[in-house]
């Protein structure tokens, strides 16, 4: 068994990953994801420092020297980075494997492309966790001893931290996901997601010390976590959640319109006909925020009036209505008869409409996603046919960042600030809201229409953990779901099944006060990292004065 590891660690690493997709959305064996991590450290720790490759003439003889980096062995390091990056590899196929899904929409490029998107991108991020194991295996090949734990879950963070920012950044599925509905998510309100990954690693950690009998290592780490789930259980909130705060009704419809029927001429009429009847009637005692998903409808609603008053004439005299859309942009040519208006750009936008059919506030999307909303280098992929996964020939162009829009006060209800992230952008942790203007709730529109199947509950799962962040509601509309109504926890008060026509009459969750994360952001696990880095040398330090 022993012999089979040390020929085939890569290939194990491989499996090891794919296995540990498991552990998110929508199947949620997270036992299984802390397993494979601890065995991915056990590789790390033992394999690349264990393993020396002697190369002569005639032979290739094997000791257990660790290699010794001053003198510029490089096979180590080498292993070291492989073992992180198959590992990747198989977790990012596996989890990401819906992106393929996406391609069966588009018919400028062949469908069997995505699979190919999918492996290419799985091959770029597999770099961060092998990036990882290459920083254990530096670190210990300086000194042996040191304990490799802390190390792993300070290195994850700031790598993790790395594929969400660096070339726009992929947040999606981090490590700290697997905790959600386990209690330990509530520990985000502190230290975010990117330190629940953290914690993960130290939880796998812990289950390799008790593996190897090293009781006094493991059980106080899994006897925290475990006391951390508890008090995740037990609502501090001190009441109702709409307790002393004026009932707000609100109304997030789902159409369940399919990626290839929304851009469709012939189904225009029927595909509005589908939100106008979920939308329900009107009542001017009961002033509702009424919810609608990205791109929900074909029109410019600043330039086409006529659907302005179509959609204000399905409100009541004192609803607003919240919609995806779009603002697009033209570069006009000649004079009179020979004008020539040519589009050349656009925001993927949510508007404000009011019963009047005024557009009283806009948000503007700030982080696109390459290639779907825009088309990197377009020059030169352009002629090659990788044209965007939407319809279209502009890009869309980003707007300036999270800010909070003004919703004014009618009948009972109060005036509220709302803050809005587009679909892909809510998996961004510390960049969803604006903090000098903190607002009363998120509005997430999005289109997952076209994520197959994995795709939309791992997308409510990490705008869930956004709320958890942010101690803030966020209310998702989406066209074949999962739309959902989440609360100041987390937690999913109502929500419309992947693929169904519905709507939810609910009221308004209130916010809780704002969290230590929501105060100062990804600094906090950045700050985590620095701290478990600074405990690998403290335990250092204490195992060289007791010898």
């Amino acid at each position: 068994m022993m012999a089979a590891i040390h020929r085939h660690p890569l290939l194990l690493a491989l499996v090891l990953g794919g296995l540990a997709a498991t552990g998110f959305a929508p199947l949620g064996l997270w036992p299984v994801t802390l397993l494979c991590v601890a065995g991915l450290m056990w590789l790390a720790e033992n394999l690349p420092t264990s393993v020396r490759v002697e190369r002569s003439r005639d032979t290739v003889a094997r000791t257990s020297a660790p290699l010794d980096f001053a003198r510029g062995e490089r096979m180590g390091m080498k292993e070291s980075f492989l073992l992180g990056w198959a590992f990747g590899v198989g977790h990012f196929t596996v989890g990401n494997g819906w992106i393929a899904h996406a391609f069966t929409y588009q018919d400028a490029m062949p469908h069997w492309l995505g699979y190919f998107a999918v492996a290419a991108l799985s091959l770029y991020l597999a770099i961060y966790p092998g990036l990882a194991t290459l920083g254990v295996y530096l670190a210990r090949t300086r000194r042996p001893d040191m304990a490799v734990t802390p190390l792993f879950a300070a290195l994850w963070i700031v790598t993790e931290y790395g594929r969400a920012t660096i070339f726009t950044g992929f947040a999606w599925d981090p490590l700290g996901m697997i905790w959600l509905d386990t209690g330990v998510d509530q520990s985000a309100r502190i230290i975010g997601t990117y330190g629940l990954s953290g914690l993960a690693i130290i939880a796998a950690g812990a289950m390799l010390a008790l593996f190897r009998r090293r009781w006094h290592v493991g059980a106080p780490l899994l006897a925290t976590l475990g006391i951390l789930a508890i008090l995740g259980h037990i609502d501090m909130s001190g009441g109702a959640a709409n307790s002393g705060i004026p009932i707000t009704p609100i109304t997030v419809v789902q159409p369940n319109i399919n990626q290839n029927e929304k851009y469709d001429p012939a189904l225009e009429e029927e595909n509005f006909v589908k939100l106008a009847q979920l939308t329900g009637p009107s009542s001017p005692d009961k002033p509702r925020l009424i919810f609608w998903p990205e791109a929900a409808l074909p029109a410019w609603l600043d330039m086409e009036p006529e659907w302005l008053e179509r959609v204000a004439a399905l409100l009541g005299p004192n609803d607003l209505l919240m919609t995806g859309g779009a603002k697009v942009y033209f570069r006009e040519r000649g004079k009179g008869f020979y004008k020539d208006r040519t589009l050349v750009g656009a925001n993927n936008s949510a508007w404000v409409v009011t019963p009047d059919a005024r557009l009283i506030a806009r948000y503007d999307k700030a982080h696109l996603v390459p290639y779907g909303e825009y088309l990197p280098m377009r020059g030169l992929l352009e002629p090659l046919g990788l044209s965007r996964l939407v319809p279209g020939d502009a890009d869309f162009w980003p707007g300036p960042g999270p800010r909070s829009l003004l919703l004014p006060a009618a009948g009972d209800r109060p005036q509220l600030k709302m803050g809005a992230q587009i679909c892909y952008e809510i998996i961004f942790s510390g960049e969803v809201v604006h903090r000098a203007n903190r607002p009363a709730f998120l509005y997430n529109p999005s289109n997952d229409a076209w994520f197959g199947s994995w795709g939309p509950p791992q997308h409510l799962a990490q705008a869930r953990m956004r709320a958890i962040e942010e101690a803030m509601p966020i209310i998702r509309s989406t066209p074949t779901g999962i739309s959902a109504v989440v609360d100041a926890r987390g937690a999913v008060i109502a929500s419309i099944p992947h693929h169904q026509a519905g709507s939810i009459n609910a009221i308004l969750p209130t916010a809780a006060p704002p969290t230590f994360f929501s105060r100062f952001g990804n600094m906090v696990p950045l700050a985590f990292a620095a701290g478990l880095g600074a405990l690998t040398l403290l335990l250092l330090a204490r195992r060289g004065s007791s010898r």
